[in-house]
């Protein structure tokens, strides 16, 4: 039978050769969370906006004459004209005239606006 010293004196000994090993061990499970989070973080945060950027960038490099857009100031209008990086766009009833930044273009729409149809004579 093993007395309780012999037992103990066991365990310290595998203890200690598991410990030879750990060092390892240890570093690839420090590092295997970090690179988890990592890539939990790119798949989750970068990778989305990297498409929402380049479907901003598509649209706005695709407008043309006569497109119906939301600017981010809530004004719906008709682009009327394209310059490097204006928009002019007519608004209202009336087709009042607006010269607007590029990217402060929120939407293209498909339908037209109520508001903004010819007015009948």
């Amino acid at each position: 039978m093993l007395d309780f010293v012999s037992l103990s004196t066991l365990l310290d000994a595998s203890s200690a050769a598991g410990e030879q090993a750990s060092p390892a061990g240890s570093l690839i499970s420090m590092i295997f969370p970090l690179v988890l989070m990592v890539v939990i973080f790119y798949f989750f945060l970068m990778r989305p906006q990297k498409k929402k950027d380049k479907a901003v960038k598509d649209m706005l490099a695709s407008l043309k004459v006569g497109d119906r857009i939301l600017t981010i100031g809530g004004i719906y209008g008709t682009i009327t004209g394209l310059r490097d990086d204006q928009v002019i766009i007519a608004v209202g009833a009336q087709k009042t005239t607006m010269h607007m930044a590029r990217w402060a273009i929120k939407s293209v729409e498909d339908a037209p606006l109520e508001n903004d149809a010819e007015p009948e004579v």
